[in-house]
C-alpha cells in the first residue's frame, strides 16, 4: 500500500508529491492529461510563490527554463497613463516572476523520480474513492480500472475536483463576477524590453496584458461578464481594431500591424469559493480543489505551493512513525485552519480589487469625472493599490518548511 496518492499533476500536486519522497514518503502521484501541454496554463510565481519554492530546494529549476521577471505594473486609462509601480514593489524582495508552467511541471516530476519512492501515472485519470469497512477513504480507483490503496488520498485535482465531488466535500462558491477571453499575439518591443503589467481601459472597455514566459509572446486577458455575450469568432483583425481603440497610439499601431498574429481567444470560466470542511475521512483537498481562486494578480499557484509546506509539516512525521488512520486523520483539520486564514484574506482582497475594476464602467459620471482628474488624484490611488497588494504578494503570515 502506497502512503499517499494524489490526484492532480498541476503545481500543487507535484511540489506535494516532490516534497514527501525527499522525506521518504511513498507516494503515486496520478495525471490524466498526457502531457503538460494545456492551452492555458497560469504563470504568475509572486514573492510568496518564490520563497515556496526556494524552501523547497528547487529555485535551479526556475533558472533552468523560460521565465521572465515583471519590470513594473501600470495603469493606463483613457490612453493615458494614470500611474506605474516598479518591480519589486517593495524595495529588498523578489520581483513577481512569470513561469512557463509545463517545463516547470516536467522539472518537478524528474526531480520526484529521482527518489524509489515516487510512482508517476500520466494519461489516466481518476474515476473513483477506493472505501474501507469502516467507509473512510482508502485509495483511488482509476479509468483503466487499476486500483491504488493508500493510507491518504489527495485530492489537487484543480477547480472542478473529481475527489471533492466523489468524497461529497461541499465546495461553497462565491457569487461569478467575471470569466477571462484569454490571448496571445506578437509582443511590442517594449515588453521585451521592460516588461511591464499594463492594465488598460477606456473606463468601458478594460484588458490587461504582459509579456510571458514564452518567447515573443504577449498574454492579453479581457475581462467580460459571465452574461455577456461575446462573439468570439471575430476575425484577427476585429479582435485588434477593438484592442487598439482603447489603447495609446504607440500600442495601437502595434494591434493594427500585427493583426494577423492575435491567436483566437480561450474563455476561461472562472470558478471562485472555498470548501467549508477541506477534508474527509482518509481524503485531504490542496489547492484550486480546496480553495479556488480568482485570477486576479496570479494567486493560484502560490497559495497552492504555500499549501503543500504546511501539509508537509503536519503529515511527514506521522507517516515516517506509521501513525493509525485515526491519527493522521485529526490532523487535517490543523492542515485547513493553519492555512484558511490566509484563503479567506486573499480572496476577500482579490474581491475588492475586481469591485473597484468594475465601479468606473458601471457609472458614466464616475467615469466622466474620473478622466478629467486622472492625474490630480494619481499619487493617491498608487499609494492605495501598493498597500492593497503586500498579502497578495507576500502571504498573510510567515509560511516555513520544518521538516
Amino acid at each position: 500500500m502506497r502512503q499517499i496518492a494524489i490526484a492532480g499533476a498541476g503545481p500543487t500536486g507535484a511540489a506535494f508529491a516532490l516534497l514527501l519522497v525527499q522525506r521518504g514518503i511513498t507516494v503515486t502521484l496520478v495525471e490524466a492529461a498526457p502531457d503538460f501541454q494545456r492551452i492555458f496554463r497560469g504563470e504568475g510565481l509572486m514573492p510568496s510563490g518564490i520563497e515556496a519554492i526556494a524552501q523547497m530546494g528547487v529555485s535551479d529549476i526556475i533558472e533552468n527554463i523560460p521565465h521572465r521577471e515583471l519590470s513594473g505594473w501600470e495603469f493606463i486609462l483613457g490612453k493615458k497613463s494614470l500611474f506605474r509601480v516598479d518591480e519589486p514593489v517593495e524595495p529588498g524582495t523578489q520581483p513577481c516572476t512569470l513561469v512557463s508552467q509545463p517545463p516547470l511541471l516536467e522539472g518537478l516530476i524528474a526531480r520526484a523520480r529521482e527518489y524509489p519512492e515516487f510512482e508517476f501515472i500520466q494519461g489516466i485519470a481518476v474515476k473513483d474513492l477506493l472505501w474501507d469497512k469502516n467507509q473512510r477513504v482508502a485509495g483511488v480507483k482509476l479509468a483503466d480500472g487499476r486500483e491504488i490503496p493508500s493510507r491518504l488520498v489527495i485530492g489537487a485535482d484543480g477547480r472542478n475536483s473529481v475527489i471533492r465531488k466523489v468524497a461529497k466535500i461541499e465546495l461553497k462558491r462565491e457569487p461569478k463576477n467575471m470569466d477571462v477571453l484569454w490571448f496571445k499575439l506578437t509582443a511590442h518591443p517594449k515588453f521585451v524590453k521592460d516588461n511591464v503589467f499594463s492594465a488598460i481601459g477606456d473606463g468601458e472597455n478594460a484588458f490587461a496584458v504582459f509579456h510571458g514566459a514564452e518567447e515573443g509572446k504577449l498574454h492579453l486577458a479581457w475581462t467580460v461578464s459571465p452574461n455577456e455575450t461575446v462573439d468570439t469568432q471575430r476575425t484577427t483583425k476585429q479582435w485588434a481594431q477593438m484592442f487598439a481603440s482603447t489603447s495609446p497610439s504607440w500600442f495601437a499601431e502595434h494591434f493594427i500591424q500585427h493583426a494577423n498574429t492575435v491567436e483566437r481567444p480561450i474563455k476561461l470560466s472562472v470558478v471562485v469559493g472555498r470548501c467549508p470542511k477541506w477534508y474527509a475521512p482518509g481524503v485531504l483537498l490542496l489547492g484550486d480543489a480546496a480553495h479556488p481562486m480568482a485570477p486576479i494578480r496570479a494567486q493560484g499557484i502560490n497559495v497552492g505551493l504555500r499549501d503543500t509546506i504546511i501539509a508537509t509539516n503536519y503529515l511527514v512525521p506521522l507517516l515516517n512513525q506509521n501513525a493509525d488512520e485515526e491519527a493522521i486523520d485529526k490532523v487535517l483539520s490543523k492542515i485547513q485552519a493553519e492555512r484558511e486564514p490566509e484563503i479567506i484574506r486573499v480572496q476577500q482582497l482579490q474581491v475588492r480589487e475586481e469591485a473597484q475594476a468594475r465601479l468606473i464602467p458601471r457609472n458614466p459620471q464616475l467615469r466622466s469625472v474620473v478622466l478629467k482628474i486622472a492625474r490630480l488624484i494619481s499619487p493617491l490611488v498608487r499609494k492605495s493599490w501598493i498597500q492593497r497588494q503586500h498579502d497578495m504578494r507576500h502571504g498573510v503570515k510567515k509560511v516555513k518548511l520544518n521538516v
